[in-house]
């Protein structure tokens, strides 16, 4: 089941952009009249996991909120519609409600949206974007609790919202909110203890934005 779901959250990314392909003009240039189509941002991104599970112990996993640096890369087919892609990796501590330390593990979840910019030339612009993610999982360390901790990856929708506050024609501040949706399935002690993390972070983001 996990599998066809997969294959229908990407068949459902690529159909979005496939229907945004024709109304993207070759000789359209980037929103604003600025001269590149690319724009960079780096945000602080407080990641915020409203995890639910469940676990072949019949407790409750937790996970802990990371602040991490982000970077995104954005290209800009026209003046409204631009594909943005997110990166930015998070530790997290795992444990269970009842206080058993199953560990800590990296998340790297590279996300791509494809968002709609209402108004591209104020100074205030406002975007909503959805998309897909692909969270991976590495470096799992073991808990006190435990001997072993393995968490598969995982593909998730992305739904996101936010605004540009451009200072000039290329500087200004973002605010961004992401929520994704993930899950996986953990391992601990060679299926002594398993289960089904659902992590669905909520990602708050402020930082800079730059256009080329």
């Amino acid at each position: 089941m996990k599998k066809l779901q997969r294959t229908a959250l990407l068949c459902t990314a690529l159909g979005l952009v496939a229907m945004a392909q024709p109304s993207f003009a070759a000789d359209e240039s980037a929103a604003s009249g600025r001269n590149s189509p690319w724009q960079l941002r780096l945000r602080a991104i407080d990641v915020a996991p409203q995890e639910s599970s469940t676990l072949s112990i019949a407790d409750k996993a937790k996970v802990d909120n990371n602040i991490v640096p982000e970077l995104d890369i954005s290209y800009f087919f026209t003046d409204h519609i631009a594909a943005e892609l997110i990166l930015a990796t998070t530790k997290h501590h795992v444990t269970t409600k009842n206080g058993l330390d199953l560990g800590t593990a990296w998340v790297l979840p590279p996300t791509l949206t494809l968002q709609y910019h209402f108004m591209p030339d104020n100074a205030f612009a406002p975007y909503v974007g959805a998309g897909v993610n692909y969270t991976m999982y590495y470096n799992e360390d073991n808990g006190a609790s435990v001997t072993k901790l393995q968490l598969k990856n995982d593909v998730g929708l992305a739904l996101q919202a936010g605004f540009d506050y451009w200072l000039n024609d290329n500087w200004g501040l973002n605010l961004d909110v992401k929520k994704i949706y993930v899950d996986s399935d953990a391992s601990v002690n060679s299926n002594t203890i398993n289960g089904d993390v659902h992590l669905n972070p909520w990602v708050l983001g402020a930082g800079v934005s730059y256009r080329f």
